[in-house]
């Protein structure tokens, strides 16, 4: 587990999402501070009418209590108007502040590159994103708001308890930082714990999404029993931490009762002693019993705070940890607009290893692919394809050398430019839970209807997507489920069409197909290939046999390079493959 952050190291990154509402944040605390004064009035007020009593009780009049008490009315009045403002808008701005954080963790995420998510869950990266953040809402809202009225409350009891008494109020106020040494010690205990808990959160979530996505696979092999064993480990671990942290919460809640009979126990024999030399008034022995109340309840709401404090601090925690996560695929602060592509591609000594692993998956590739050329990528599994594809959109950066678009350097292209100008065909197709006619559509958001009506035609969809219930309206499902693989490969190739990239990168796009829905989708590849630079990767090598280039790629580089018929005669690598397959 990380080191965890300093706490003024948290602050610090938390404090900037104030500023916007730094007004509202104001008016917050002056609305707190309006609260406490009507709280503190009171026995102020109980202290007066007692001690006239005792003083003089011919002045205790009707008119007086009634002034006194039309006195507390208004301030009451004036205490729920600005609770409610407290209630309210302040919530509405912790609310606000959470969107601004999940914003730019969204907008992060969006920059992380491929091998983040390779080393990561989804589930907890949900967790951070979702349940985290709606505690830092509430932290943010409640923390300087409480904080600044137990502050005062501390501050104006002490000085008005002080005018009546000093050696009493010294007496009361000695017993106040043993509790907040006590809340010092378990501050560290709960916010490790409160950790604990996101992680586990987050792991519970990665195993639900993970089985309930999974789910036809967990049925077609009977394993719903495993399924439910993995869900109750995780779900009895999660118990545990929170029996853990009920423990400390327990052992909380019972020293600060303790401490709390200790300050009444304080002010009752002290005060008591007092009283009895005359060092101190029935009036003001009154009003040292209700600001007691009063003052132990502030200490009893920071008590109660250091709670939502901790998960407030674990969100922010881990929402650093995300937001310090560096993007290792950035744009140089120079880059240009690609414009006017012509595809030529040009490899030059490029090699290539992942940030995690320094075994080199490609090393010196040398290749060039003329504008509207056709290279197809063949070789065994784990020799760098489909990474070799990777490069071209800088889904990943080569680790040396480097790749030329049109005779110019790719990172030298911001990356919005650069991947608009390729189109990418996987064996695994996403289909996001929508319709049709959305899911062509993310190929170039705000397209026509005619637009996309016509690359669904290109790509031999229109027919099949006419037959469905609601035509392009229909609603595909969770990862596209109600569609054959077929359907979803020519709706993903729809996509492209309408994106209209000059580079087209084609990666195993039929090989997970039926023989019929390869004949189709092959079909529309052709169509979609005409006139783009194009580069194929296939284990089926007849669908590759008509490419300009044919290369062959192993864990030791180019080994082959030429068209299909010279690598056949060669007898080499490619020939033997080509075998292999013919004969099958």
């Amino acid at each position: 587990m990380a080191t965890p952050m300093k706490m003024k190291d948290l602050f610090a990154r938390f404090l900037p999402y104030y500023k916007k509402y730094k007004w509202i944040i104001v008016f917050d605390l002056l609305c707190a501070s309006l609260t406490t004064v009507c709280d503190l009035v009171f026995p102020i007020i109980v202290r007066y009418i007692t001690n006239t009593a005792f003083d003089n009780p011919a002045s205790l009049t009707i008119i007086l209590i009634i002034k006194m008490a039309a006195l507390y009315f208004a301030l009451r009045l004036l205490d729920a108007a600005a609770n409610f403002y407290m209630q309210n808008t302040g919530h509405v701005m912790g609310a606000k502040m959470e969107t601004d954080m999940r914003r730019d963790l969204f907008g992060h995420l969006q920059k992380l590159s491929f091998s983040f998510y390779s080393n990561h869950k989804i589930g907890q990266i949900m967790s951070r994103i979702t349940s985290d953040l709606f505690d830092i809402t509430e932290f943010a809202h409640h923390g300087p708001e409480e904080l600044f009225i137990a502050g005062l409350k501390l501050i104006l009891s002490f000085a008005i308890l002080s005018s009546a008494s000093p050696s009493l109020t010294l007496i009361v106020f000695a017993v106040i930082p043993f509790v907040f040494i006590f809340i010092k010690f378990y501050n560290k205990k709960m916010r490790k714990v409160f950790k604990e808990q996101r992680v586990q959160v987050g792991e519970i979530n990665s195993q639900v999404e993970d089985s309930l996505l999974g789910i036809r696979v967990v049925k077609s092999f009977a394993n719903e029993e495993i399924e439910k064993k993995k869900f109750e480990d995780g779900n009895v671990k999660y118990l545990k931490l929170k029996k853990k942290t009920y423990f400390y919460m327990g052992g909380f809640g019972s020293v600060n009762r303790f401490f709390e009979g200790i300050m009444y126990l304080t002010v009752v024999v002290a005060g008591s002693v007092f009283l009895t030399k005359g060092k101190i008034t029935p009036g003001d022995f009154t009003a040292y019993l209700l600001y007691v109340s009063a003052l132990f309840a502030s200490v009893k709401t920071l008590i109660q705070f250091t709670e939502q404090f901790q998960r407030g601090m674990t969100g922010i925690e881990r929402f650093c940890e995300i937001m310090d996560t560096p993007a290792e695929i950035t744009e140089k602060e120079d880059a240009v607009e690609l414009k006017h592509v012509r595809g030529e591609i040009e490899f030059k000594n490029v090699t290539f290893h992942y940030s995690d692993d320094n075994s080199e998956v490609l090393s010196g590739i040398n290749l060039k692919i003329p504008e509207g050329g056709s290279v197809a990528v063949v070789g065994p599994s784990g020799g760098g394809k489909t990474t070799l594809c990777n490069l071209i959109p800088r889904f990943y950066d080569v680790t040396d050398g480097s790749i030329l678009l049109d005779g110019r350097d790719i990172r030298d292209f911001t990356l919005k430019s650069l991947r608009s100008a390729i189109g990418v065909v996987q064996q695994e197709v996403y289909l996001f839970s929508g319709t049709v006619l959305e899911n062509i559509e993310y190929g170039r958001p705000g397209a026509s209807r005619d637009s996309i009506i016509e690359a669904a035609k290109a790509a031999g969809a229109h027919e099949f997507i006419m037959q469905l219930p609601n035509g392009y309206d229909t609603y595909v499902g969770e990862r596209g489920v109600k569609l054959s693989g077929g359907q979803k490969q020519r709706i993903s190739i729809a996509r492209v069409f309408l994106k209209n990239p000059r580079v087209l990168i084609l990666d195993e796009a039929t090989s997970a197909l039926d023989n019929e829905s390869e004949r189709i989708v092959q079909a529309s590849l052709e169509r979609l290939a005409k006139g783009r630079t194009v580069l194929t990767i296939a284990h089926r090598l007849t669908t590759v046999k008509n490419a300009d280039t044919i290369i062959v790629l192993t864990d030791e580089g180019i080994m082959e390079q030429g068209s299909h018929k010279e690598l056949v005669e060669t007898g080499g690598i490619y020939s033997k493959l080509y075998s292999m397959y013919d004969s099958i």
